[in-house]
């Protein structure tokens, strides 16, 4: 009896420190309601080629959600050197519409790649953003000379 009557004080006692806190406890499943402005949220941070062919196609695909409550204009994205070409789209992407920026690596260039591209916007929750592109492009294929 005494461990029950203890165990129950232990727990009331949490309680109340908890709740005189005046912090509310989050809900695990609460859903979260749209930020008052334009917020950016893209669907991957990094795109990975793998290892690819030299010449190969070096467009991927980044998509861009706006979740907040007014258009999401993006007024620039550059890429963090002249090989790495991002096309972002130039029109407001409304609320809770997605639209897509795909990013060009020149794939003439052998080796790792490890670029970035930054975005601007007028995101409130974040008005700078980076994403990233990486993997590797393999040598070109230099042709067998015939043994005399």
């Amino acid at each position: 009896m005494k461990n029950l009557v203890l165990t129950v004080s232990l727990f009331l006692a949490a309680t109340f420190a908890v709740t005189a806190q005046g912090k509310p406890v989050p809900a695990s499943n609460a859903t979260e309601a749209p930020v008052s402005g334009a917020t950016i949220s893209i669907d991957k941070e990094v795109h990975d080629y793998g290892t690819i062919e030299n010449g190969a196609n070096g467009t991927c695909v980044f998509t861009i959600t706006n979740t907040g409550t007014e258009p999401l204009i993006i007024s620039r994205a550059k890429g963090s050197c002249g090989c790495t070409v991002p096309d972002w789209p130039r029109e407001a992407i409304a609320p809770g519409a997605s639209a897509e920026m795909k990013v060009t690596y020149d794939t003439k260039r052998t080796g790792a790649i490890n670029k970035s591209v930054t975005i601007t916007s007028n995101a409130g929750n974040t008005p700078t953003k980076v994403v990233r592109i990486k993997g590797t492009v393999k040598a070109k294929a230099v042709p067998a000379t015939p043994a005399n």
